[in-house]
Formats: structure tokens, sequence, C-alpha cells
């Protein structure tokens, strides 16, 4: 079944006074339970790319159906709700919160999505206890190892148990052991049949995808069905260093890649915790730089200054515009 489809998708930022089209005519079709990697060297647009896909951004032109709903008529609101019940994110720099532990990172998303206190509880353990990390559940992020972090940021990505769950550069700042357990934790969640988005620049990352795709200036290969690159995929275990993946030539040329480049308890009141967020939708969502890249700050997960990770943070997993829950007037009557 059909889980994702593009079709002719562009995308333009303004450069001074002109356009600058970063996305040119991109065509993907991403079935339920495939496992997908993305390639490209830096301003290629690939985070762009990925930023549309988790409905962190709208395209300028062509035509995004997610789940069979068209994405680019949905308000904000609805686009945050998206996030939240259907999509996953991990990425390269955590976005933990903080000054919450892990269980309370990982059970934040099932606040905004109207989960019972309990069952969130019982979930976000069960996540954790999944990733291995049962005795760090009251640890605050700044007590965890890189590797750590990234287990209660997928943990976090999918106790939702969304259909899709995005990764840009997971392994990015962990060691080899850490980044070859990450992909291990990716594989059995693909074999259980959660469907990856991936993006890496690490040939031996993307042999673990099913289906490897290129971008390069804005426009993507391999991103159709009949285009395969099954089977020139393999597992590379991390120590043993990567094998080739590419059969360049089983490959027409004009497809052939180029080189490659809190602590507080969730029991208090809603306002209380959303007092320290920032209305994501106040303003874009996303400032640009380098063709797109959605988190060009790569703030420290553990500096004095926060806005920036909660921005993003809550942004990916489904925060609502501040409005919306104390609509009329009425403040929410809902537990953290």
């Amino acid at each position: 079944m059909m889980l994702l489809e593009m079709k002719d998708i562009c995308k333009d930022y303004i450069q001074g006074k002109e356009p600058v089209r970063v996305l040119k005519d991109v065509c993907l079709q991403v079935e339920e339970g495939d496992y997908l990697a993305i390639m490209g060297p830096s301003g290629s647009g690939k985070t762009t790319l990925m930023n549309l896909i988790g409905c962190l951004d709208v395209p300028t032109g062509g035509a995004y159906l997610l789940c069979g709903e068209d994405i680019g008529k949905l308000r904000s609101n609805k686009l945050a709700q998206v996030r939240n019940e259907t999509l996953g994110f991990v990425f390269q720099s955590f976005y933990l919160l903080p000054k919450m532990n892990a269980i309370d990172n990982v059970a934040l998303p099932l606040l905004y999505a109207g989960v019972p206190k309990k069952e969130r509880r019982a979930r976000a353990e069960e996540a954790l206890r999944r990733m291995g990390l049962e005795d760090r559940m009251k640890f605050r992020p700044n007590q965890l190892s890189g590797g750590q972090c990234q287990r209660v940021a997928i943990a976090r990505a999918i106790v939702t148990k969304p259909k899709l769950l995005l990764a840009d550069e997971p392994t990015g700042a962990l060691d080899s052991a850490s980044g070859k357990q990450i992909m291990d934790i990716f594989d059995e969640l693909n074999a259980e049949g959660v469907t990856i988005i991936m993006i890496t620049h690490e040939q031996e990352v993307a042999a673990r995808a099913r289906r490897i795709c290129h971008i390069r200036d804005g426009v993507l290969t391999g991103g159709m069905p009949d285009y395969e690159t099954q089977g020139m995929a393999r597992k590379v275990d991390f120590e043993e260093g990567a094998e080739p993946i590419f059969d360049i030539g089983q490959m027409p040329k004009s497809t052939a890649p180029s080189s490659m480049e809190d602590t507080r308890d969730l029991s208090g009141d809603l306002k209380d915790v959303l007092a320290q967020i920032p209305d994501v939708f106040e303003k874009p969502q996303i400032e640009f730089a380098d063709a797109g890249d959605v988190f060009h700050f790569s703030p420290d997960v553990f500096a004095e200054e926060e806005s920036d990770i909660l921005q993003e943070a809550h942004a990916l997993i489904g925060m609502e515009p501040m409005e919306s829950f104390f609509e009329n007037g009425k403040e929410a009557e809902q537990d953290v």
C-alpha cells in the first residue's frame, strides 16, 4: 500500500529579491514497510526534502500525498497533528529537552496527543525498555552518553506508533559502536513493519536500507519503485568498514551517483510546561541556510540558551499553536 507519494515537487526560497529553486520536480513513492536511504552532498537539497516529507514545510509546487491526504492544503495546526500522529523524527542533534528526564521526554508527544497520564507513563517506560534504557529513565540528557540520548530520541519517535519514521543523519554524532547499535534498532523496527526514510552521507549506513536514492542540485534519482537499488545495498558491519553499495556498471549513465560527500515530574499543570515553549507558529517555523538546512543552528542540547532547542523539539513532536490549548480563554483541563 502506498504511504507517501510526491509528484513534481518544487521548493523555492527567496535570496534577496530573486527566488532560488532548491528542489526540482521531485517524484518519490514510498510504500508501507519500505526502508529508504537518501544520499547527497551538502547543499544538494536532501534536508529540504526531508522537511517537506516531515510536514515541517510545504512545497512551492507539485503534489504531496501522505496516507492519501494532500499535505499542501493543510493549515499549520493540522500539520502539527500529522507530525504527532503519523510521523516520528530522529535527528543527529537529538533535540531532547534538557530540564526533563528521559521518561518525560519520551512521554511528551503523548501529552500533545491527549493520551491519559497513566497510559503515557506506561508507553514511555515500554519504549525506553525496548531501547535498553530501563536503568536510565530518571536521567536527564546531560547524564547520558550520545548513544543513550539517541536511543531516548528513538523511543520518543516510536512511542506514538507512527506510520513513518524519519531519520536525518541519525549516526552522525555517534562513535562507530553506538552507530551500529542505532542501525540495528532501525533494522528491527523495519522488520516489524515501520516505514523508514533516512538521510545519510555514510555509505555503510545507507547500505542498511532496502532502497537508496540520490539527490544532487535538487534533482532526485531513484525515487520511483521502478528504479530499484535493491540488491545493491547490503548490511555492513561498522567495524569491518563499508563495502561498495553501488555497481556503476549496472546503472544508466544518466543516473549514476557522483561522489558523496526536566528534574521535573510531568504531573504539573499543562500550562506550566507550555510556559517555557515559544509558539512555533508565531513566525515561520524554519529559518533556512545552505539550501534550506532546517537545523542550521546545530545547538548544543545542554546549552543554557534553550529557545532554539525548544522550538525545534516541539515542532517535531507535534506542538500546536499555543492558543489552541486555551481556546476561548478556557485552560485545558489536562494533566501533564
